[in-house]
């Protein structure tokens, strides 16, 4: 008869298992540079890279702090928004033709959705247990292939954007004390294109700039809006009204164009 054969064993709850082995990572000395133990080499590995990361990114924020515009106009229709950096590329994606347009959807939604699916099908694409990049060719073609073109769709967002014209429409300027009881505001009130460019206030509106602190002489101004700014979107003889009003006008933009005076 075999040992052990037809007998049956019964534990007894009373007495204590002892044999509970220590928490020792299992020996991988079978596999040299093939593998190693999760805990603690690995994920020491990944922390310490998302810690040196981490750091870059707080001094970035230190060095160069978020710039702020002012506050938002949804009835400022000539404002050209621009979104965080990480979001350029997917933005200068939608410039090109075949992405904007009538084939917006296509930009929006189908090249992104393929992009995206495709880093998320890399793994199971690409069985190989090999570590090294050039051994994994589908995996590394795929996330070298994303890489560049989110590289270079960032880089032409960044060169062709008009940052001037930006930091102009987002500049923030101080709310002046203006007299809405004068003749010369019932004049700018009373001038579509004036209050429908530059605002209620003066202080910049839908395409036009802010008319605070121009430092124009009335002299300046008349002749501005006689004959307009060449290259913006100031028209040439966009005043309705007679010479008396427009002395009226000029003579109010000056005043607070030029506080000191």
């Amino acid at each position: 008869m075999e040992r052990g054969k037809g007998m049956k064993f019964v534990g007894d709850s009373r007495v204590k298992a002892n044999n509970r082995k220590p928490n020792i990572p299992k020996d991988y000395s079978e596999y040299p540079g093939k593998t190693e133990a999760f805990w603690p080499n690995f994920l020491l590995k990944e922390w310490m890279v998302g810690a040196v990361f981490l750091m870059g990114y707080l001094c970035l924020t230190v060095a160069h702090p978020s710039p702020l515009e002012r506050m938002a106009d949804p009835t400022d229709s000539g404002y050209i928004p621009l979104p965080d950096w990480y979001f350029l590329f997917l933005y200068q994606l939608l410039k090109y033709t075949y992405a904007s347009g009538d084939f917006n959807v296509i930009g929006a939604v189908v090249i992104p959705g393929l992009a995206f699916g495709a880093l998320l099908l890399a793994p199971f694409l690409d069985t190989g247990k090999e570590r090294r990049p050039l051994k994994r060719p589908i995996a590394s073609g795929l996330m070298m292939l994303g890489l560049i073109s989110t590289i270079y769709l960032t880089w032409e967002s960044v060169d062709q954007h008009d940052w001037e014209a930006a930091a102009q429409q987002g500049a923030i300027v101080e709310e002046a004390d203006i007299n809405t009881e004068a003749e010369g505001y019932a004049i700018y009130e009373a001038q579509g294109s004036c209050i429908g460019c530059h605002g209620d206030t003066m202080a910049g509106g839908a395409g036009g700039p802010s008319l605070l602190d121009t430092e124009r002489s009335v002299e300046e101004i008349i002749d501005v809006i006689h004959n307009g700014i060449e290259g913006t979107a100031m028209p040439p003889g966009a005043f309705e009204g007679t010479e008396e009003e427009l002395q009226i006008l000029a003579e109010y933009i000056a005043a607070h164009g030029n506080p000191e005076e």
